[in-house]
């Protein structure tokens, strides 16, 4: 059976690239309908983000993007040219029968339109809506644009990750995918979610969801934040290294590297059987959590040098047979190869007109309402008549608002 977790609740997606989008996505996984508007024409502007774009029947690119694929399927795409009136009224009809209203438009677009919170909640008390901005709603950056990297460098995201400073390739690093925008758009669902449970158990009333992706940035530093707190100290980076107990972190083997985490005071007595060096137990610089901590650079170079003597497979065996958290560092393609991966079918198709497509599962796992349906991200305006004929527009003012370029 599809999830039917958010089943009844429409969520009226105004946004584009990848945050609030990814968020949308998120709710219709779960089961919302997710009506997503774009603009006549162009749509999305993440639809352009290729290559690499999806290719047609006969295998040439089209005009979608992989990009865009990643954070649009389950919804239905109308395009309304919300400059107009017309397309305005459009939109705020499909507002009082939302639930949801997700929008990442600068702080304050959209009131120029009439389709900010405070005059669509007159017209739908109800209504959670979330703004999705780069700095928030409110301070002295609060009118400014930014992007994912730009919020990784603001927050100190950056400088907590790469190789340390006087080491080939030092220096802050931004992390490869856009972690910023992935963040922050689970936070918006939860905060939505919470909305909904309130507005139905409690207040009846919908609220205004200010998410700042600087906000979540900064958030998302956890324990790296909470050490900084209580020490006062910048935290080192330490490139594939971890930040908690010691050893956690890559080494090279003899053809490929391994990542290994013996933290705790078992665990390193584990990885110290399986390498065959019992006297580092009794090493006071390794004897605890506490001292294998403050020397982690002499022991790393230890088990860099025996590590180094086989090859990544022969120790995984090893590791795996004591008990010891360890894994090869793949590539993406390796990923989608390991037995692990395929047996949580994480890797899905869906059917485009185009043919069949490759796309990540939602990696949640329900016990009574799995998820099942994974409608393909739908092209431009496709249900631009399905939901305008919803609204009681008949074909003739359908036909009318094409004309004038409203839809």
């Amino acid at each position: 059976m599809p999830s039917t977790v958010l089943s009844g609740i429409r969520v009226l997606d105004l946004s584009r690239v990848l945050a609030a989008p990814l968020a949308a996505q998120l709710l219709g996984d779960l089961g919302a309908d997710v009506i997503k508007v774009e603009r006549p024409g162009r749509g999305d502007e993440a639809r352009g983000y290729g290559p690499p774009f999806v290719a047609d029947a006969d295998g040439e690119p089209t005009t979608d993007s992989a990009f865009y694929m990643a954070c649009n399927r389950n919804k239905r795409s109308i395009t309304v040219d919300i400059s107009r009136p017309e397309g305005q009224d459009i939109v705020r009809q499909l507002a009082a029968q939302s639930d949801v209203l997700i929008e990442n438009f600068k702080t304050g677009g959209l009131a120029r339109y009439g389709l900010d919170y405070a005059s669509l909640s007159k017209l739908n008390p109800r209504l959670v809506y979330c703004s999705v901005t780069g700095y928030g709603q409110t301070g002295p950056l609060a009118s400014r644009p930014g992007y994912d990297g730009v919020f990784q460098a603001m927050s100190g995201f950056m400088n907590v990750s790469g190789h340390p400073d006087g080491v080939p390739g030092g220096g802050p690093m931004k992390v490869g995918i856009s972690i910023i925008d992935i963040l922050t758009s689970l936070y918006s669902a939860n905060a939505i979610q919470a909305a909904l449970r309130q507005r139905d158990m409690d207040t009846g009333q919908g609220q205004h969801i200010d998410m700042s992706l600087l906000d979540c940035a900064l958030a998302s530093l956890s324990h790296f934040a909470m050490n900084y707190l209580v020490s006062g100290d910048i935290p080192e980076r330490r490139g594939n290294g971890g930040f908690g107990g010691v050893p956690s972190q890559s080494f090279r083997c003899r053809d490929r590297s391994i990542f290994i985490v013996a933290g705790g005071d078992h665990q390193f007595r584990a990885l110290c059987g399986v390498i065959g060096r019992a006297d580092l137990l009794t090493d006071p610089r390794f004897a605890t959590t506490s001292a294998r901590i403050q020397n982690r650079k002499a022991l790393s170079l230890v088990l860099e040098a025996i590590m180094a003597e086989r090859d990544a497979n022969e120790w995984l065996a090893l590791l795996e047979a004591a008990d010891v958290p360890a894994a090869p560092v793949n590539t993406i393609s390796e990923a989608f190869d390991e037995p692990q991966v395929k047996h949580r079918e994480m890797l899905r198709q869906v059917d485009l007109p185009t043919g069949p497509l490759s796309i990540l599962a939602n990696p949640i796992v329900f016990s009574q309402s799995p998820i099942e349906t994974y409608l393909p991200p739908p092209s431009l305006g496709q249900h631009t008549e399905e939901i305008l004929t919803g609204l009681g527009f008949d074909t003739a003012e359908q036909n009318r608002l094409r004309q004038l370029g409203v839809i």
